[in-house]
């Protein structure tokens, strides 16, 4: 099996006018933050929500009329199930998707939605690729393959072309990566076409897959724990994506899970954009692991917007508390009337505002004639917070902060 550049420029061929060609947009923020020239590319606002799109319908535009006729199968934690559910519905091919049990159910929903049959099956991607794998045998659908096959990687090349024709000096690009199909066939029109573009693949430090099979020399499993980045959550890739990554890309590095959080806000808020965990992992590298001041022109590939609502709010709330934005704090004061609102008062003085006030008596650790008060604020910054616990402590509050 190879991918070649020849194989990526037929893949666009394929792909004209059915994947959208996404935006690529500068961030004034991010470029302020790191000193580089920072662009987004907006795959998050691609068709089914991610780039895999671009892989799954160049796969299923290539099989034969007896192959469409038996239907295909994959698995996924839910992005290249949304591509591979339109690819198919759009060829009029019976598709069954084999997901985790705990996959987003907006990506259940959203795929079963784009036409396909689904099948919940084990706790991470590749236990759902070995469920997959089974059915397969037993139906003899096609299976198209997330990642390790040269189409789909073929498919997923097609997002460099788009960036080298707009922003033609290009000079570092940022891709996340799961099982590596993505930085894969980036990876190889990139540097096909323009060899000194630096290529700087991401992963969550729960599951870095990638970066442990470089380490080792080939590809191998690893026990991760679990991520918000649930899109790149692949215990270990593919032998032909880490046949490419070794051979083309310059470097992998991987960020933990407050630093996703805080570039999901980040996008939110800065960029007016919706990104999934897999999606933000790559801003988040450009902010904390990148070297800074070099003014390079930078691409960061937002990869996905699929994000579902109850861990975007649950995200959003982590990324708070990260950048000083939002504590909870507790203390203990006398239990009469007046000193809960004096507490109050003197928050009030130093400019946080109060969400929530739990008031107690009753626990074990709390002296009689005292009560503890927990209390949620909003606060503006890490700066905030700190003068706030030291006024607290000038006025004799012993300060508990979580």
């Amino acid at each position: 099996m190879s991918v070649s550049l020849a194989e990526i420029n037929k893949a666009r061929e394929t792909l004209r006018g059915v994947v959208y060609k996404t935006g690529l947009v500068y961030n004034t923020t991010l470029s302020e933050i790191t000193g580089n020239d920072v662009f987004l590319k907006m795959e998050n606002l691609q068709r089914t929500g991610s780039f895999k799109l671009r892989g799954a319908y160049n796969r299923i535009a290539g099989l034969s009329a007896e192959e469409r006729k038996n239907g295909v199968i994959a698995s996924s934690a839910g992005n290249h199930a949304q591509g591979v559910a339109l690819a198919a519905t759009v060829y009029g091919i019976k598709s069954t998707i084999v997901m985790p049990k705990h996959a987003p159910l907006s990506k259940v929903a959203a795929t079963r939605q784009y036409g396909a049959d689904i099948v919940l099956h084990g706790d991470v991607y590749d236990e759902a690729y070995e469920e997959a794998r089974r059915l397969q045998a037993e139906t003899g659908a096609t299976f198209i393959h997330p990642f390790n096959d040269p189409a789909v990687i073929a498919g997923q090349g097609t997002i460099a072309l788009e960036i080298l024709e707009d922003l033609p000096d290009v000079e570092t690009v940022v891709v996340p990566i799961g099982g590596g199909g993505l930085i894969s066939g980036i990876a190889v029109a990139m540097k096909s076409l323009k060899p000194a573009v630096k290529i700087i693949g991401v992963q969550a430090k729960n599951m870095p897959s990638m970066a442990g099979s470089l380490n080792q020399g080939k590809p191998v499993a690893v026990d991760g724990a679990p991520t918000i980045a649930d899109g790149i959550a692949v215990k270990k890739p593919g032998d032909l994506t880490f046949e490419i990554v070794s051979k083309y890309v310059d470097e992998v590095v991987t960020v933990d899970e407050d630093e996703i959080a805080g570039a999901i806000l980040l996008l939110l808020e800065r960029a007016k954009a919706v990104a999934e965990g897999a999606g933000a992992a790559s801003v988040a590298a450009v902010m904390h692991r990148l070297e800074r001041g070099r003014r390079r022109k930078t691409v960061a590939l937002i990869s996905g917007g699929n994000i579902d609502v109850n861990i975007l709010a649950r995200t959003i709330d982590k990324g708070l508390v990260k950048t000083g934005r939002k504590i909870f704090l507790d203390t203990v004061i006398p239990d009469k009337p007046g000193t809960l609102w004096r507490l109050l008062q003197l928050i009030a003085d130093i400019g946080a505002n109060v969400l929530a006030v739990t008031h107690s008596r009753e626990t074990i650790d709390i002296p009689l004639g005292h009560a503890r008060v927990e209390l949620e604020l909003e606060t503006a910054d890490a700066e905030h917070v700190e003068k706030l616990k030291r006024t607290l402590e000038e006025n004799c509050y012993r300060i508990g902060l979580k």
